[in-house]
């Protein structure tokens, strides 16, 4: 939905006042990109992954017991939890999934907006949840 001609002007305004009182808040703000942060994220968490496959390695190298285990254990962990959150970063810089949890979300109820949910749904709905909507459409008198 478009912004009015009122609207618009208000926002120039406030965004002419803000790079008038802060003007390097104002250029970091608007030259920021998302992507940009996701992408540190990954570069992060690849370093992380590397530093754990460094930490499991030495720990198979070492022969002090307990202390093999451990070290190698925390390598394999770091690995496991630098490859998640690269994952979610990755996720959340491209959007892939983002489409899933908006068709997913708050649709409880049975109101107008369902059965759209239901015809869009349809073609990714399971054997028992075509088998439900027949019987919904049954008992609704369709």
């Amino acid at each position: 939905m478009p912004l009015s001609e009122h609207e618009q002007r208000m926002l120039d305004q406030i965004e002419q006042a803000l790079y008038a009182e802060d003007p390097k808040f104002a250029h970091a703000v608007r030259s920021t990109n998302p992507q940009v942060h996701y992408k540190r994220r990954i570069v992060k968490a690849a370093l992380g992954f590397v530093l754990g496959v460094c930490a499991l390695m030495t720990g198979l190298i070492l022969n002090a017991g307990t202390v093999t285990i451990a070290v190698s254990v925390t390598g394999f962990l770091l690995m496991v939890v630098c490859c998640v959150w690269a994952l979610t970063s990755w996720k959340r810089m491209t959007g892939v999934g983002a489409e899933a949890a908006a068709a997913g979300g708050g649709d409880s109820g049975d109101s107008g907006g369902g059965r759209q949910a239901r015809r869009r749904d349809r073609s990714r709905s399971g054997f028992m949840d075509r088998m439900e909507e027949r019987w919904r459409r049954r008992t609704e008198g369709e």
